[in-house]
């Protein structure tokens, strides 16, 4: 049901969005460094990699400059339109057509990078590759602000590895023991009211058998 679900969903989207997004990429064409897409292995269903598309918001050789693979808020290596897409999420739009392939799902665990994926705690990693990777999900919400978290933190990669990933990780297993249409629907309502700007504690009072958060992310939650 949830797969009937993504098609439809990703199938309308990529139609009625299209008019915004073939401006974008001419937009892009012209700036930065004149790449429309960003591609990238990431770790899918069954541990299979595949070649994950977003719009380009981070110079070229981004994966091999300063922090690697994690994104700090104001980070240098962003490009001037590429604040507003990632802000905004514009930048992960062509992962519609991931949805409608069949390589993701409108909701799950969000596809990491194998060096991300290894920072999960192995037990994390064994339940998140039974499903799809997700456009949004659970630890999508609750870590919206997750680039101001390793701002915060004087050793952000330390604080990514040891703090951050084993929770989001926790959160990934939840889904997994969860998934089914009612968390489905109650997460694209969520990814919906956090893109509008309000908070996310809202998640906590829909779904309040939650794992508690580690005394290091409460500020943030």
């Amino acid at each position: 049901m949830q797969r009937f679900f993504d098609v439809v969903f990703s199938g309308i989207a990529l139609v009625l969005l299209s008019p915004l997004l073939l401006p974008l990429m001419l937009i892009l064409r012209v700036t930065g460094e004149g790449e429309i897409f960003f591609p990238q292995n990431r770790v899918g269903r069954g541990g299979k990699h595949f070649k994950l598309f977003k719009f380009a918001t981070m110079l070229k050789d981004s994966p091999n400059m300063g922090t690697g693979s994690v994104t700090l808020k104001n980070d240098p290596r962003v490009l001037p339109i590429g604040g507003f897409l990632r802000k905004t999420k514009i930048n992960e739009l062509p992962q519609l057509i991931h949805i409608f392939n069949g390589d993701m799902s409108v909701i799950g665990p969000r596809p990491q990078t194998q060096r991300c994926f290894y920072a999960f705690p192995p037990s994390s990693q064994n339940e998140i590759i039974k499903v799809r990777p997700g456009l949004s999900g659970i630890g999508s919400i609750i870590f919206r602000d997750e680039e101001d978290m390793m701002c915060a933190n004087n050793d952000p990669e330390k604080f990514y590895d040891e703090i951050v990933m084993p929770y989001k990780g926790s959160l990934e297993n939840w889904y997994v023991s969860h998934q089914n249409i009612a968390s489905y629907f109650g997460l694209i309502g969520l990814t919906i009211w956090v893109m509008l700007g309000f908070s996310s504690g809202l998640v906590w009072k829909l779904f309040k058998d939650l794992p508690p958060p580690p005394k290091e992310l409460d500020k943030w939650m």
